[in-house]
């Protein structure tokens, strides 16, 4: 494994393990945590809202405590006055099992009034308070929004980290590259998150993969975009939300061999090619966090939104419309159509991304839901039959003309 420094000397594993889509089982989890940290991994990430998650990963590595970083977040969307910082903190602490965190992150900043809000709540003097006693070492924050503002909170404070969503479609998304850049020029180190854009750098458009293809055979989608980004000095740490000893395997490899520069102008070439492709085919910027989740009325919003952007979960010979009806009616335990949203606008605040869900998913529904999704399913079912028959009947026919004619 290779490390980076920050500022204060703390050498941080480039690869980071991004505890959200852990097993939810405490004994697969530790499984995997305990590899990783074999393996050189020592940064972990989790959160307060993160569903039973500071739970498992409390529990799963408080045997190898000083051998590890742990970084949790206060939910910002829970705190209504200041006495909630200690509540959420000392809750997080609890969970855990631990009585001090290595970074201690303000969750899910999206603008600069957005931080004021929590500024003038007393939370950098809390903070620095919550530091003197022990109970964090490294105060920091998580952004999503743009790049103007993200600026502006860098200026703000003298952070000890922060975090951004960064991957190379997202160059001048978000933070982008100049809020990389910027913050680095700060002494702040960026922990980034989202490297495979919740998988939609991993399932790309034929045309991408040919490119990639094209110029080094044997890598894998994901080992390009993990490279592009440890390519950059800027970079302190890659968060990756392993969820199999083989992807752990996989992304350890890639990250003990690729250091700053190590690629070329031919592959810098191929990824910028792949991102156009890959942006024009971007309807909607879905990551599949699953903060928008539950719906009240059961809509499977991340799921809606991958077939939006083109994304198939089944045969390729199906249509699309068919692949979507199947997904989220015929085999959910109750339909999870775009259809049955009701734009009550209850998941929108919780979005990183800024998405305006009941629009888009209005889209979703325009499109796949124009033929009522069990008439798709048959028509479908009904085409594939009889295409099936008459290659049946064609194929043996022709295969006994051509015997005959040898014979």
């Amino acid at each position: 494994m290779l490390y980076r420094m920050t500022p204060k000397g703390e050498k941080i594993s480039t690869l980071g393990y991004g505890c959200m889509r852990l097993p939810r089982d405490v004994d697969s989890a530790k499984e995997l945590l305990l590899k990783a940290v074999d393996s050189g991994i020592n940064y972990f990430d989790t959160a307060w809202i993160y569903s039973n998650n500071e739970v498992i990963v409390g529990e799963s590595l408080k045997s190898i405590r000083e051998r590890v970083n742990i970084a949790t977040k206060l939910p910002l969307t829970k705190i209504s006055n200041k006495a909630d910082f200690d509540s959420y903190l000392t809750d997080s602490l609890s969970r855990l099992q631990t009585s001090y965190l290595d970074f201690y992150l303000l969750h899910m900043l999206t603008s600069f009034e957005n931080f004021m809000k929590f500024r003038e709540m007393g939370v950098l003097e809390w903070g620095e308070e919550k530091k003197r006693a022990g109970l964090f070492r490294n105060f920091g924050f998580s952004y999503h929004g743009t790049v103007g503002s993200f600026k502006k909170i860098v200026d703000a404070y003298p952070w000890d980290i922060c975090m951004i969503q960064y991957n190379y479609l997202d160059i001048e998304y978000q933070a982008g590259t100049e809020g990389l850049r910027y913050a680095n020029a700060k002494n702040i180190p960026v922990i980034v998150m989202e490297p495979l854009r919740g998988g939609r750098l991993i399932s790309l458009p034929k045309k991408a993969n040919k490119v990639f293809h094209s110029t080094v055979k044997e890598r894998s989608n994901a080992e390009w975009a993990l490279r592009w980004l440890w390519n950059q000095h800027e970079v302190t740490c890659v968060l990756s939300g392993m969820e199999t000893l083989e992807q752990l395997s996989e992304n350890v490899e890639i990250a003990s061999s690729t250091t700053v520069g190590s690629m070329n102008s031919d592959e810098l070439d191929a990824i910028a090619v792949v991102r156009g492709i890959v942006n024009s085919k971007t309807k909607v910027n879905c990551t599949g966090c699953e903060y928008c989740l539950p719906c009240p009325k059961n809509v499977n919003i991340p799921l809606a939104f991958s077939f939006l952007n083109g994304v198939r979960l089944a045969s390729l010979i199906q249509p699309l419309w068919v692949n979507y009806a199947l997904h989220l009616g015929k085999y959910a335990d109750s339909p999870q159509f775009a259809s049955q949203c009701i734009s009550c606008g209850k998941c929108t605040p919780h979005c990183p991304q800024g998405i305006d869900i009941p629009k888009e998913l209005r889209k979703v529904s325009r499109k796949f839901e124009k033929i009522p999704p069990s008439i798709s399913i048959l028509i479908f079912n009904l085409a594939y039959l009889l295409l099936h028959d008459w290659l049946m009947c064609k194929i043996p026919d022709f295969l006994f003309r051509r015997n005959k004619v040898k014979q």
